[in-house]
Order: structure tokens, then C-alpha cells, then sequence
């Protein structure tokens, strides 16, 4: 049927209309995506770059030098040396085991390097570069570098290393550093990001573990461009972070040096005291060990042999061990029994060779007795019998409030490990340690410097620095941080009274330069250089009723370990002290015979700035003297005409 005109029309006015509305909505649709492409393409366009340059642009963190430490002169002695290393992120590489197998096709991998690199990767975050390995010889790591482009997420870095220059010459005073472990970061509340870093290094003792803070320095960032296979395209940028601050310690790394050659292979600790500033000149422990292989990484064999040495190289005798101070103690006795008025420097004891309190015999070194002595000879010879007396006269509280006063029982805020306070016993102390009254024989055997009383090497030399001065000097082992010195504390009278220090100073010098006193063989003959020092034997054993009746066996007779302590305090010069010296050798026996030679020996150094001219010994000694001197191992020594200065 056809349609009428009127029915064409109606029906192309409504194709017209449906045709305008969906070009309209055409329109707007082409209109809206218009905008939408402007939006993305120009006003998000930094936003979505960001998120494009997260996809291939990684972050990582740059270690900072760590602080140098020097001596007092400036000579470095904990440094940094070069390290090529080379590392893995799990992230960017994939199939790790496969490519640790094409990375040990280049380098010597042990298998049981792999098995730990392969557990760490397990157990760190997939973005933390993982060390595979460090101290690689240039030929390894420039073979790696060049085959990179086959091993994803494998890169080559060079680094900084911790490296000491003296090894075991201050060991115990720098301690070392190691790889961050899961007991030191359980001890942070707020660990630094750098700690995180696998095998990352911290101080483990000594200074760089109590100056760790002001060492490490902050971590500085780097940008760099991978690409799909985790393969370092371009560093972008880098922003360093800050070094660790310098540290400079009062050692003098030449007279540390001679003093751990002086004391040998024998178990035994020195300490060298500025008298004026207190400052620690030198501070041994022997035997020592090189603190470098626990950098490295020390293997099994070597560390079962440091820790089953009966010498005990590990610990720091200087300030862990604490050893009964023997007659060394009597100056305390002496100053507390003038102090407290309860006899006169003028007063004599009657010594027979013994002391008899109820039941008991207490011995005097000397079988026979000393005969009547009055404080300077009781010093001199060292008379016991004389310190029982008048140790019971005093008590024991106040000759533990003048130990304290001098510096045993005291323990000395230094930036060392493990720093022992040492023993001053009193009344309280045993009823609070061991639930008992104190007995009189007691205070006896403290009067002796023995019994319950202990005291480091460097209490000792804190003893003889406050007797040699009358003042309250305190060691210290940092010189400056960062630049900024560190200006010693004033040490304050002790507050004793000068004629009776005189009178126990007196007595010391007799002791090396009287020809009855016990280290008249360590006398020094050069008026300029005397010293004045106090011998000391500590026993380590009883001796029975039965011994003594027989005879005393002679320390060479016995077990290495059963043996007496020997040991030496003392100050030089004696007219114008400028260092104190303690020495305490394990087992060494007489104080007099090993102590004190080694004491001399390290004091002249000090004060001669190297080998003292021979005129100082006595003539019989020289020879001995020059043939000991050719076989130390020092650095450097000074002409026999002696040094100026410590260099």
C-alpha cells in the first residue's frame, strides 16, 4: 500500500530528530573523552610518570665511611680500606639458585657460601640487596661486572672495609667490628635502616662498640634505572650521606706498640698514665689477637685456638681482670692508718716473721721478720706483719673508704668493654654477699691486699697517679670527636694530707732505690728519671701448715697456673711525676723479679719518647738491657741516645 505524502513527511521529521539526538550524544561523548585524554595526558601526567618510574627505578641506600680513629698523634690506628663486593635482590633477579649456579661459573663460590647467601635471601625482604660475597680480587669482580647483562639482579659494588693497621697492638682497646646480627637489633627500640642491610658492620667491643653512634654516620641514597630483567641501566642520582665522626684517643701508638712487645707471650697487663691529664698513654693486654680477622670473617680453627688458649688472648686484663693487688694495697693501709691518726710515720712495728691472732699464724713473706720497721722501711722491704698491725688498728671500714678514695672499688666510666669496679670489702658487703660476720683475720689479710680485695691494672695505675699527685685524677681514653677536643676534668684534691703522702712516696722510692728494697733491682740511675714504685705478690693458692713446715714450694716448682701474680705500680720521675705505670702478670711469681723490670722498661719509654739511653740502667744491666732491646718487634725505635718526644 502506498504511503500518503503527509505519513513521508511525519516519518522523515522524526529519522531527522532520532539522527540529531544520537549525533548530539556522539558529540558529547567525543566532547567528555576529549577532556578525559587532557586530563590524563597533561594535568596527571607527573603522576603517572611517577608510577611508570616505580616500575623500573629502584632506591638504594650507600653505607657512609665509617669514622677513622688515630692515636693521640694523629696516626690512624681503625681505618677504612677498599672492598669490591658483589650482591643479589631476589626482587630483580628472578630464579636466584639459578643465577647464584651461572654467578659461581665466574668466581670461586664454596657450597657453603651459597647455602647461606640462598638462606638470607629467604629470610630478608625481597628489595634488600643480599651480599654474596666481598673482598674479591679485581680479576673476580671485573669478570662479574662484565658478564652482568646474564645475571639479573647481581650487582658489583666497591665499598669500605674496616681495617686496623696495628692488629693486635690495640685490640682490646678498639675491640672490632662485625655484621649486624638478630641479638643486636632485638637490643634497639628504633633500629637505623643502615642496620637492616645484610652483613652491614658494627662495633662489637671495645671503642667502636661505645662509640658506635658517633662512628657509623648516616646513610646516603641512590637512584638508579633497571630494566625488565633487573639489570642496572644508570644511576640517576646520589645524594651521600654523612661519614662517621673522627675519633681521637689518647694513645700513643708507638709506646702501645713497645709495651705489647715488652710483655711478651707472658698473660699479663700494662697501663700507662699521664699523671696531670690522665690521660691513658698506653693500655696492653697480652697475649692479643688481630682484631682484623674478625672483619674478615675468622674461620673455625682460629677461633677454637683463641678461645682455648689458657692465656686467655679474647679477654682485656687491663680493665676485666681483677686480681687480689697484694702488697701493692699497703700503700691504702698505710694512708688510711695515717689518716686516721692510729700511728705515726715514726712509729715502729716489731716483725718476728709472723703475727698470731687466736689459733693462727699470719705469715710474713719474710720467714725470719723484718725486726722493728717504721712506715718507710715497712714499704722498702715490704713487711707484712707490720700491715696486720696496723690494719687492725684502723679497721677494715676505713681502709676500704680510702681504697675507694684512691680508686679500687671504683669503676671508671671509659669507653671499653666490661670495665670491672673491682673490690674494696667492708662489713656490709660480706654480710650482703655471703651472710656472715666479718672476722678480724679479715681485715688482716685485706690489710695485705688480700683475701676479698681485687683490683684492676688500671685501678692500680689510678692508685699510683693519686698517690704520686694528692689529687683526684681520673683516666680517660677520648681526646677529641669530630674535631672538638675534650678537655680533661679537674681533678680535685683528694683531700689527704700532703706529709703523710709524702711519707708513703718516700717509702716508694725506697723501694727501687734503696739497696733493701724489694725493686732496688729495677732502679733507674739517672737522678732526673728515679722511679718510685711498690712490688706486690698475690697468691693464688693456700698455703698449708704443712707446706710451710716443710718449706714453702718455690713458684718454679709449680703448675703454670698456680703460681703467684706478680705485680708493680710506680711513678716517674719521682721529683716531678708526669706518668704512672701499673703491671700485673698472671702467674709471673715474684712482683720484684717480673713485675717490676717490665714497669721500668715501659715508664723510661714513655718518658724518653723511645729507647732510653743505656747510662739509665745500672752498668751491670746494659748489655742485658741492649740484647733484650734487639729482639722486640716495635716500630721504629728511637737511637739509643733516646727521643725527645712520643712521636
Amino acid at each position: 500500500m502506498r504511503r500518503s505524502p503527509r505519513d513521508s513527511q511525519e516519518s522523515f521529521r522524526k529519522i531527522s530528530r532520532r539522527g540529531l539526538l544520537l549525533a548530539g550524544l556522539q558529540g558529547v561523548f567525543a566532547t567528555t573523552l576529549a577532556f578525559r585524554m587532557r586530563y590524563l595526558q597533561v594535568d596527571q601526567a607527573d603522576e603517572f610518570r611517577l608510577l611508570a618510574d616505580e616500575n623500573s627505578i629502584k632506591i638504594r641506600l650507600i653505607p657512609p665511611a665509617r669514622g677513622i680513629i688515630t692515636d693521640r698523634n694523629n696516626a690512624v690506628i681503625a681505618g677504612n680500606e677498599q672492598n669490591y663486593r658483589i650482591t643479589i635482590t631476589r626482587e630483580d633477579a628472578g630464579d636466584t639458585d639459578e643465577v647464584l649456579h651461572r654467578l659461581s661459573r665466574l668466581m670461586p663460590l664454596p657450597p657453603e657460601d651459597l647455602a647461606s647467601v640462598a638462606k638470607e635471601i629467604g629470610r630478608r625482604p625481597p628489595t634488600l640487596p643480599i651480599t654474596v660475597a666481598d673482598r674479591l680480587s679485581w680479576e673476580d669482580f671485573s669478570r662479574v661486572a662484565v658478564n652482568a647483562p646474564a645475571l639479573p639482579g647481581v650487582t658489583t659494588e666497591v665499598g669500605l672495609s674496616r681495617v686496623y693497621p696495628l692488629g693486635p697492638d690495640l685490640a682490646h682497646v678498639l675491640g672490632y667490628v662485625g655484621p649486624v646480627s638478630d641479638f643486636d637489633l632485638s637490643k634497639m627500640e628504633d633500629p637505623d635502616p643502615l642496620l637492616q642491610i645484610p652483613r652491614f658492620q658494627i662495633g662489637k667491643l671495645g671503642v667502636e662498640a661505645k662509640l658506635e653512634d658517633s662512628l657509623r654516620g648516616k646513610a646516603g641514597t641512590r637512584r638508579i634505572e633497571v630494566n625488565s630483567t633487573g639489570r642496572v641501566m644508570r644511576e640517576i642520582d646520589r645524594r651521600d650521606g654523612d661519614a662517621g665522626a673522627n675519633v681521637k684517643l689518647t694513645i700513643d701508638h708507638r709506646l702501645q706498640n713497645y709495651v705489647q712487645a715488652r710483655l711478651g707471650e707472658d698473660s699479663a697487663a700494662a697501663v700507662v698514665i699521664e699523671v696531670e691529664t690522665g690521660d691513658l698513654l698506653a693500655i696492653n693486654s697480652a697475649p692479643s689477637f688481630d682484631p682484623n680477622l674478625f672483619v674478615r670473617g675468622i674461620s673455625g680453627p682460629e677461633y677454637k685456638a683463641l678461645t682455648e688458649n689458657d692465656h686467655r688472648p679474647l679477654a682485656d686484663k687491663t680493665v676485666q681482670g681483677a686480681y687480689p693487688p697484694g702488697s701493692t694495697f699497703k700503700l691504702v693501709t698505710a694512708l688510711a692508718a695515717l689518716e686516721a691518726g692510729v700511728i705515726s710515720t715514726g712509729e715502729t712495728v716489731w716483725c718476728p716473721g709472723y703475727m698470731e691472732l687466736g689459733n693462727r699464724r699470719f705469715h710474713c713473706w719474710k720467714r725470719a721478720g723484718h725486726g722493728h720497721v717504721d712506715l718507710t722501711h715497712s714499704l722498702e722491704q715490704s713487711c707484712d706483719v707490720y700491715y696486720y698491725e696496723v690494719a687492725q688498728r684502723v679497721g677494715i671500714e676505713k681502709i676500704a673508704a680510702m681504697a675507694r678514695r684512691l680508686g679500687i672499688g671504683v669503676r671508671f666510666d671509659l669507653p671499653m668493654s666490661a670495665i670491672s669496679e673491682g673490690l674494696a670489702p667492708d662489713k656490709e658487703w660480706k654480710a650482703r654477699k655471703y651472710g656472715t660476720d666479718w672476722l678480724i683475720g679479715d681485715t688482716l689479710n685485706s690489710g695485705i691486699g688480700q683475701g676479698f680485695v681485687l683490683a684492676s691494672p688500671l685501678q692500680l695505675a689510678v692508685l699510683s697517679a693519686r698517690v704520686a699527685t694528692g689529687r683526684a685524677i681520673a683516666p680517660r681514653l677520648v681526646r677529641a670527636i669530630a674535631g672538638q677536643e675534650i678537655e680533661p676534668p679537674e681533678a680535685e684534691s683528694l683531700g689527704i694530707n700532703p706529709a703523710h703522702l709524702a711519707a708513703v712516696r718516700q717509702g716508694m722510692h725506697d723501694v727501687t732505690n734503696s739497696k733493701r728494697g724489694t725493686a732496688y733491682g729495677s732502679r733507674v740511675v739517672d737522678d732526673t728519671l728515679r722511679l718510685a714504685g711498690k712490688t706486690g705478690t698475690s697468691q693464688v693458692r693456700n698455703i698449708t701448715a704443712a707446706e710451710r713446715a716443710r718449706g714453702v714450694v718455690s713458684n718454679d716448682d709449680l703448675p703454670w697456673n698456680r703460681r703467684d701474680h706478680a705485680l708493680f705500680v710506680c711513678f716517674a720521675p719521682y721529683d716531678a711525676p708526669k706518668v704512672a705505670v701499673s703491671v700485673v702478670v698472671e702467674h709471673g711469681g715474684g712482683g720484684s723479679a717480673v713485675a717490676a723490670p717490665i714497669a721500668r722498661d715501659i715508664a723510661l719509654q714513655a718518658l724518653s719518647g723511645g729507647f732510653p739511653p743505656l747510662s739509665v740502667y745500672p752498668e751491670s744491666q746494659r748489655t742485658r738491657i741492649q740484647s733484650e732491646r734487639e729482639k722486640l718487634q716495635v716500630l721504629d725505635p728511637l737511637p739509643a741516645d733516646g727521643g725527645k718526644s712520643r712521636a
